[in-house]
């Protein structure tokens, strides 16, 4: 089971974001907009820029270095219900990993929450290059883990970025809750 990590796995408070732009004076969504730009998104989450390097772009750009801060340190919390079903997989003998479209702090970030123990494998696209849906990001996974498509089953919260794995036959499920994660897990036999 091939996890995505943001939005499935791990969640940031939306309303923190809302927080630093009403603090700092700045139109809702600005941050984020910038943030996530795609000229901003693809050098960091393919590894040719810093996350650091990424959070003062997003200041300059922004005009605000202190908001650009706030943001690049937000709290995030795992999802307690998500983590009971891969320890529940774990535990039927299924493999677990995550994919990630990340940037260079993910390993840190991963070892904070102790996410370590209960997945085999991270997959962090600033580490291998290519985010997804690129099929490559797919495919390095495959590869690293020696399983054929068939034998993997992705979870994303992003409809887009099931593109690639479908392209390569890999099943998927498009994450929208815990419900719908546990019904797709057990269609695909891997819960009873």
């Amino acid at each position: 089971m091939l996890f995505d990590l943001d939005g499935v796995v791990r969640h940031f408070d939306p309303e923190n974001v809302a927080g630093i732009e009403r603090v700092h004076g700045l139109e809702p969504g600005s941050i984020e907009a910038i943030a996530f730009a795609p000229h901003h998104l693809e050098l960091v989450t393919t590894g040719r820029i810093s996350r650091r390097e990424w959070v003062e772009r997003v200041g300059v750009e922004l005009g605000n270095a202190e908001a650009a801060e706030a943001w690049g340190s937000q709290p995030f919390h795992v999802d307690e219900e998500v983590l009971g079903h891969v320890d529940e997989l774990r535990a039927n003998g299924i493999r677990t990993a995550i994919l990630t479209n990340g940037t260079d702090t993910i390993p840190d970030e991963i070892a904070s929450i102790d996410l370590g123990s209960h997945f085999e494998a991270v997959f962090n696209s600033a580490e291998i290059g290519w985010t997804k849906p690129d099929v490559r990001a797919f495919q390095h996974v495959l590869d690293a883990m020696q399983l054929a498509p068939h034998e993997v089953f992705f979870i994303d919260d992003s409809f887009g970025k099931l593109a690639g794995a479908e392209a390569l036959d890999v099943p998927t499920h498009h994450f929208t809750g815990v419900a719908g994660l546990r019904e797709a897990l057990r269609s695909a036999g891997a819960l009873h």
